[in-house]
């Protein structure tokens, strides 16, 4: 049997499997709802930090919207990417695993097909989806077992990586070429699918990943204008940030244009902490660490119908969490469904969860990202299509496991909070390790180590990490896929 044909009776029985559990759940919620199910837009930043908007009292920039959103909604002010860096977390928020258990170690790491997805999940539920913006979980090309259209996305308008103003983009697998400011231009396309969705009486479920504020920061004249006694560099970095809070803005506009903004769901975040060049807050760290600058994110979910008075919580939560809560949100249940790192939020949002019981972990393999130039790999793969080039062999299967990796060494840095409190793990190449404990309400910044006032928190602290540790490990070796088809 060919790679292609076992991967296409692997989505098969994904596909089979899903259904079965939404007709059991669909059965079970049949007589008890009370509203229809919203329309969901999740929206994404690259690179923006804990601090980089006005409502978290940065003294510069112009974010309107979002201080609008926080000023409405459910704010988070204890919110973490799955990992410092942007491919895994991306797919974490698909996935709601941990990245590490799919091989998803940095930027430039795919998906592994196995993986089921929220996309594909929402679709049983009778979602139409679309993913509009950046991917960087894969090749975008229409052959590739991970693009969006293979990873359960009816509609995609998605870069390879990050993208500037004026960007190629592959849309449902053919290059496109753009014209304007790159998170409009992401917003946009999204809203064309929304109008569409709408005009067919479609529930949908939006992915909006912008390219910004990622550097090489180039922010439009316009955007950079709002900034004029800043220095060049810091108008490019802040006029980005205000180019996706004025894409958030024509979303919330057409959204209550079309009559349908009291029932959608837009959650919106970062994917992982701040650059040098922007904020964290206050916070120690920058993207790459695991120190609070590094992993805490902006996040926001603005949903009328359901969040009717605003709202602060500083009860840790995650991207992790947002598969588990629209699936609970829509009552599909997914048999086989392999562990997950995150829990639904569901209770969190209707106001009855003041404090998290599930720890979250966080791990960074020591592995090299993988350089990824949307570019020129949309200039190649558009150079294909019109007949310029012969075309490119197909992209290696990213679902094949080929390496086994010891359960009991865990090198490279992670981090267990639970509530209040944060374990720091240390480990180099042999696995040896060194901890710091830490108490995030007293000493948000990490500066005070408690492992030594506190050891039986430490030892608590140290097993349930090394326990979680041994999990991903054995969920990277394929065991989460024991008994069903592998590529």
């Amino acid at each position: 049997m060919t790679r292609t044909s076992t991967r296409q009776m692997l989505r098969t029985f994904f596909t089979a499997t899903a259904v079965i559990g939404t007709m059991a759940a669909a059965a079970e919620r049949a007589d008890t709802a009370e509203q229809p199910q919203p329309n969901i837009v999740l929206a994404m930043a690259d690179d923006q930090g804990w601090g980089d908007a006005g409502y978290m009292g940065h003294p510069v920039l112009k974010t309107p919207v979002l201080d609008q959103m926080a000023a409405n909604g459910l704010r988070f002010d204890r919110f973490y990417a799955a990992a410092p860096v942007c491919s895994p977390t991306r797919g974490s928020v698909l996935t709601g695993r941990h990245p590490n258990r799919f091989g998803c170690f940095s930027w430039g790491y795919s998906l592994r097909p196995q993986e089921i997805t929220v996309a594909e999940s929402l679709k049983q539920a009778g979602y139409v989806t679309g993913h509009f913006g950046k991917w960087h979980l894969g090749s975008v090309r229409p052959d590739s077992t991970v693009c969006p259209g293979a990873s359960g996305f009816d509609e995609w308008f998605s870069s390879p990586n990050f993208f500037d103003n004026d960007p190629l983009m592959c849309h449902n697998g053919k290059v496109v070429r753009t014209k304007g400011e790159s998170s409009l231009v992401t917003m946009d396309a999204a809203l064309a699918f929304i109008r569409r969705c709408v005009q067919r009486r479609q529930r949908f479920l939006a992915v909006v990943w912008f390219g910004s504020p990622h550097s090489p920061h180039r922010a439009a004249d316009e955007f950079k204008k709002l900034y004029p006694d800043q220095p060049k560099a810091l108008q490019n970095y802040y006029g980005e940030i205000s180019g996706i809070d004025a894409a958030m803005g024509r979303l919330r506009r057409e959204l209550r244009r079309l009559g349908i903004a009291e029932n959608t769901l837009v959650w919106y975040c970062s994917d992982n902490g701040a650059t040098k060049r922007g904020s964290t807050g206050g916070l120690s760290g920058y993207k790459g660490t695991l120190l609070e600058g590094g992993i805490r994110v902006p996040a926001i979910i603005e949903w009328p119908e359901r969040i009717k008075e605003p709202r602060r919580t500083d009860a840790p939560c995650g991207t992790v969490d947002i598969y588990p809560t629209l699936l609970d949100l829509v009552g599909v249940r997914i048999p086989h469904q392999p562990p997950l790192d995150g829990i639904s939020l569901m209770p969190l949002i209707d106001g009855k969860m003041a404090h998290r019981d599930k720890p979250l972990g966080f791990w960074v393999y020591p592995a090299k990202g993988i350089p990824t130039r949307s570019t020129q790999l949309l200039e190649a793969l558009m150079e294909e299509q019109t007949g310029e080039r012969p075309p490119s062999p197909p992209p290696p299967d990213p679902g094949r496991i080929t390496r086994q990796y010891p359960e009991d060494v865990f090198p490279g840095p992670s981090a267990w909070i639970d509530g209040r409190y944060k374990l720091h793990r240390r480990a180099d190449a042999s696995g040896q390790a060194t901890y710091q404990l830490f108490d995030l309400v007293a000493d948000p910044r990490e500066r005070h180590d408690l492992s030594k006032s506190q050891p039986k928190r430490l030892a608590h602290m140290k097993a349930d990490l090394e326990s979680w540790l041994r999990s991903v490990v054995r969920s990277l070796n394929g065991k989460d896929y024991q008994g069903q088809l592998q590529p």
